[in-house]
């Protein structure tokens, strides 16, 4: 009897259990379909009707050499019309940045970054690349929008830990988790980047001098059902880094060793040696973005408040800068933005859908600088130098508002036109009203014909701009060749694209592409000085224009794909912050059209992947790709930017080897992963010092072979 009153009891606890278990996980399972629906609600509120996306999946990003550990700029290198630059800087169809990043479909406002990657892989569970004809809902930075998806508890459930590394003493310890409890789900990663290759090396030998560097990141995700119509969600992340700036030996001295006040004649006998200088730079970037969704049978909406603080600070080598350059410098500029979003669609008919929305931002840059100068008195250079303060600080708004109807006429024709209004009240004050028109026919089974025309309002980036007083260097070393300084001014452009994509087979698709664009005030940028600050201005008349040829091939296991692109990016005469040029370029520059620095004829991007046992619980992936670039421009005996750096082609390979392992060990995944960066060790210029805006030369990686070895569970 006791015994089976335990057994009538115990069956009643099963039975009990089980419903709550099934119940339970009835809501875990509403609450995935929830969030599915949200996403994809989310994703239609911007749309990329009669634009060119490039689109990169999880596996993708995985197949990448590097995977998660690389950076984004790696990536988004294998899309059509992207060429690389030094300091990790990208040129999206002929323009310098003038791009935009979005979370979720969230912007986030620029900042000060030069060398740090911010936004890494490991954020993302998959992105895409937008360019051409934007919708009205697109603004400000309209070469490209990079819109990652992150990563969240339901897609990304579970943890990894990860080690990589490899040479030039790179270490990479990272972890990140997913997961979900009840309405809630979040998902947060971190990691640490410790090596010898910060910054592009100054010289073709495989190491460089003095380029160690240390970086941290991090992104957290966390949102919160409210019903099944209602979603709230946070968005924060960090992004500091530490840099050495890689000397160049060699360098020949252009003034005397400095006799500093209050010190002895042992000072004049200092030994300065351009391969021991002691140059670094310190950035930093803080982010947050709080949404609140709303989706309904016809209308879904995203509204979103925006934080980001970003800070540069640059310490320079006294002595050597002041041998070399004339003068030493230590600068600081930090930007502040916080702002709004808000994105709404609402389907009022059959074959209409209204989007409208606004972005405002106040955004708040401090620009501080201690110079030390040589003083100069009747064209004689003195020895000891004098010390000069200098700063500023400005505050500014940006500010736009769209409304855009997605007509459909027929269910093979699409035309989807818009207004949008911008403004900028800042260093400089500039609105404009912008048309936005695309056709979109797709008059076969598999192919797409689109064309579009937009106008576009691009404001100098805030955080570039300054106002610093230049005639308090006047008679000094580091006077500038002229005092020009007319305010940095808002680009003006008529932009128009057509293209065309076919699928040829099941899995195998081409398109080609062409685009021109007609500017007035383009922006251009680049570092004048030591610190490695951009610093932006304008080219009266700008035309860049070009033409893109893709392919990509997918089944199952195999994927291929090969980008082709051809562009010119020209401008003329400069008219703002002028006193950064020799008189006689601009004189040059007034009277022809001269090439872009970031100029690149021809670029190319191939890859290949294949995935072994790919139904198998041992999984390996190996894949390759290639980089190819005609070469960004530098000086001739007569132009600037007349000539170009050598082309260069560099290939890259990977190996991931996935074991399921077994129950006594966690029963998770262990993936062992071999990268190599430039496997032919081609040596490749990517500036030689000359053009525009360029400080220093710069030669791309050397061979460079990684490994690491993560645990999923």
């Amino acid at each position: 009897m006791k015994v089976g009153r335990i057994g009538h009891w115990s069956l009643i606890g099963v039975c009990l259990l089980g419903g709550v278990s099934s119940a339970w996980a009835d809501d875990v399972e509403n609450i995935r379909v929830t969030a599915k629906r949200l996403d994809q609600a989310r994703e239609a509120l911007q749309p990329f009707i009669g634009a060119t996306q490039t689109h990169f999946s999880r596996q993708a990003i995985e197949a990448n050499p590097g995977g998660d550990n690389a950076g984004m700029n790696s990536l988004l290198l294998q899309a059509p019309g992207v060429a690389q630059d030094s300091y990790g800087q990208l040129h999206i169809r002929g323009d310098h940045d003038n791009v935009q990043y979005r979370l979720d479909g969230v912007a986030l406002p620029e900042g000060m970054s030069v060398f740090s990657q911010v936004l890494l892989n490991r954020f993302a569970h998959d992105l895409s690349l937008t360019t051409g004809v934007l919708p009205a809902q697109y603004g400000f930075r309209q070469a490209g929008v990079i819109d990652i998806t992150t990563k969240n508890g339901f897609t990304d459930k579970g943890g990894i830990l990860s080690v990589y590394g490899g040479s030039r003493d790179y270490g990479q310890p990272s972890v990140q988790y997913g997961g979900h409890w009840g309405k809630w789900d979040g998902f947060i990663t971190a990691d640490a980047v410790h090596n010898r290759v910060g910054i592009e090396n100054p010289t073709p030998s495989y190491n460089a001098l003095h380029d160690l560097s240390t970086q941290y990141h991090m992104m957290a995700h966390l949102r919160y059902t409210v019903r099944p119509q209602t979603r709230l969600s946070l968005t924060a992340g960090v992004a500091n880094g530490w840099y050495q700036l890689p000397n160049n030996p060699g360098q020949q001295r252009q003034f005397a060793t400095p006799l500093f006040k209050n010190q002895g004649p042992s000072a004049q006998a200092a030994n300065v040696d351009s391969s021991r200088l002691d140059e670094r730079q310190q950035e930093l970037t803080d982010f947050a973005m709080l949404s609140w969704q709303e989706n309904h049978d016809n209308f879904s909406m995203q509204t979103s408040a925006i934080l980001r603080y970003s800070s540069l600070r640059y310490s320079p080598d006294e002595v050597g800068d002041l041998v070399y350059n004339g003068i030493a410098q230590r600068a600081a500029r930090s930007v502040f933005s916080s702002g709004m979003q808000n994105d709404t669609t609402w389907k009022i008919a059959k074959n209409h859908t209204l989007r409208a929305g606004f972005q405002a931002y106040g955004e708040r840059v401090i620009n501080k600088t201690d110079s030390l100068v040589y003083p100069v008195t009747e064209g004689q250079v003195g020895s000891t130098p004098e010390r000069i303060h200098d700063g500023s600080g400005k505050s500014g708004a940006l500010y736009g508002a769209y409304l855009q109807d997605e007509w459909r006429i027929t269910p093979s024709l699409t035309l989807n036109g818009g207004l949008r209004f911008d403004g900028v009240e800042q260093y400089t004050h500039a609105h404009q009203l912008s048309p936005r028109i695309t056709l979109v026919w797709t008059p076969w089974k598999g192919g797409r014909f689109h064309i579009g025309y937009a106008r576009y309002l691009t404001p100098p980036p805030f955080e570039n701009l300054g106002s610093s007083s230049l005639y308090k260097f006047a008679n000094t070393s580091a006077a500038p060749a002229n005092f020009g300084n007319s305010a940095v001014k808002a680009e003006r452009d008529n932009y128009y694209d057509v293209g065309f994509m076919q699928k040829l087979l099941p899995g195998w698709h081409v398109g080609v592409d062409a685009y021109l664009k007609r500017a007035k005030n383009l922006l251009d940028e680049g570092q004048f000085g030591a610190p490695v600050m951009l610093a932006s201005y304008n080219y009266r008349k700008g035309k860049v224009h070009g033409y893109e040829f893709t392919t990509d091939y997918t089944n199952g296991p195999l994927t291929l794909y090969g980008n082709f692109a051809w562009s010119r990016a020209m401008g003329k005469d400069v008219n703002s912050a002028q006193w950064n040029f020799d008189p006689d370029d601009l004189a040059t520059m007034r009277k022809q059209w001269v090439h872009l620095d970031h100029d690149q004829r021809w670029t190319a991007s191939a890859g290949a992947a294949y995935r072994f046992f790919h139904r198998t619980t041992h999984p390996l992936q190996l894949s390759g790709s290639m980089v190819y670039g005609s070469g960004l421009r530098k000086d001739s005996a007569t132009t600037p930017n007349g000539a170009t750096v050598p082309q260069y082609v560099t290939f890259n390979l990977s190996a991931v080897q996935s074991v399921k392992t077994p129950l006594w060990m966690g029963g998770g995944v262990m993936r062992f992963r071999l990268d190599v960066v430039n496997l032919f060790d081609r040596h490749y210029e990517l500036r030689d010092g000359t053009g525009i805006g360029v400080g220093a030369p710069q030669y791309g990686l050397r061979r460079t072979v990684m490994g690491g070895v993560s645990y999923q569970f």
